[in-house]
């Protein structure tokens, strides 16, 4: 997400957030397992194995560096998305980011809520201001990404 993202200040708290939001993967009654994985441009992806879709957002930490989100850029419906592709983009009183994607496929939603609402992504970045779902067109490229602990390991770096 944050090509410059060196460039924004790593706050202890912002580290602490990351920290605390991480969680691998979960279990959902009735369901298969959700994968959850990390950017090292500080995107995440939930991607359910029954579905075939993953539901992109950006981490806590992202957020945190961001300051307060004052406009939110997302992708078109139905369009093809590419790794790495700049997908939309995210503007703070900070600074101002690319969002990127992590997996390749077809954007299948995308949150509206964050038109009106912005500062969702500031109060529940991986949840209530979830950016985009994706249909991937190869669920192997999860497995690619960082695992939670090796995206802890690259916020503390």
């Amino acid at each position: 997400m944050f090509s410059s993202l060196r460039q924004v200040s790593r706050s202890t708290s912002a580290l602490r957030s990351a920290q605390r939001s991480l969680r691998p993967a979960v279990f959902l009654p009735g369901r298969t397992l959700v994968t959850k994985r990390y950017t090292k441009e500080h995107e995440a992806i939930s991607f359910d194995d029954e579905t075939g879709v993953g539901i992109v957002s950006i981490t806590d930490f992202a957020q945190t560096s961001l300051g307060d989100v004052v406009f939110v850029e997302l992708p078109e419906e139905g369009s093809a998305v590419e790794p790495g592709q700049s997908v939309g983009a995210v503007e703070s009183v900070k600074a101002a980011s690319d969002i990127y994607s992590p997996v390749s496929g077809e954007v299948v939603a995308i949150n509206e809520e964050l038109g009106s609402s912005p500062s969702l992504l500031n109060k529940s970045p991986e949840e209530k201001g979830w950016l985009f779902k994706v249909k991937l067109s190869d669920p192997s490229e999860v497995d690619g990404l960082l695992t939670a602990e090796q995206y802890k390991e690259h916020c503390e770096s």
